[in-house]
């Protein structure tokens, strides 16, 4: 059986707002599930171990997917998310592949994670896929290839786009974009409308555009195990 390690944020404040941030439930069930049906073996990890933060925003009634509904009623996997396991605990050789889910948290915890940005360098030079959606991309905001030059440096890549950050309102609150830091590291950037799902695969390297774009990520991340 094919294991999978999600990896989730543990950063909960959204910068100097006072409002609250996390990860987004849909990028974490959507996947999840669609990994979990297909019968992979999944293990979840975050900075801090633990009950990672949600961010309250995708908890609204107009954010709930059939995923997000499935996992409201799903008192196991509300379990397996309370006891994440800590980050640091964690060895690439026990996975098959990598998982980022996004949510703005992650621009400010696993992009500068030390332990995060390691791991993402051993999988990919151990060939094991490295996947990541929305905000979570961040995550390579440091990472690099044996050559020292940014993993996505000549990539294909795909990630929130800045016009969809601006339709949130965050553009000023955020420590970075993920767009104009994927273009900054040498990544070919595309992306589609805002908010249409879009999945970008480069080796191995998959990205998601957004929320809309975390279960064509799973597929493409199932194909590529395959």
């Amino acid at each position: 059986m094919k294991k999978i390690l999600i990896v989730l944020t543990s950063h909960e404040d959204l910068g100097t707002t006072g409002e609250k941030t996390g990860f987004w439930i849909e990028e974490f069930a959507a996947p999840y599930y669609f990994l979990k049906d297909k019968g992979f073996d999944i293990t979840v990890a975050s900075p801090q171990g633990g009950q990672p933060p949600i961010d309250p925003k995708s908890d609204a009634p107009d954010a709930q997917t059939p995923a997000t509904e499935r996992f409201k009623k799903d008192k196991e996997t509300q379990e397996t998310l309370a006891k994440t396991l800590k980050l640091d605990t964690i060895n690439q050789q026990d996975y098959d592949a990598v998982f980022y889910p996004g949510g703005h948290g992650p621009l400010w915890d696993l992009a500068e994670d030390t332990y995060s940005i390691a791991l993402i360098e051993d999988f990919y030079k151990n060939g094991k896929p490295v996947a990541a959606v929305c905000h979570a991309p961040a995550v390579f905001k440091h990472t690099k290839d044996a050559d020292g030059t940014s993993l996505v440096n000549g990539k294909k890549v795909t990630g929130f786009t800045n016009e969809e950050e601006d339709a949130v309102q965050l553009t000023e609150v955020v420590p970075f974009l993920v767009e104009d830091m994927l273009k900054k590291n040498g990544g070919i950037y595309s992306k589609k409308e805002a908010w249409a799902s879009y999945a970008v695969e480069d080796g191995l390297l998959i990205t998601g555009q957004n929320p809309a774009s975390s279960e064509a990520v799973a597929e493409l991340l199932v194909k590529k195990l395959n």
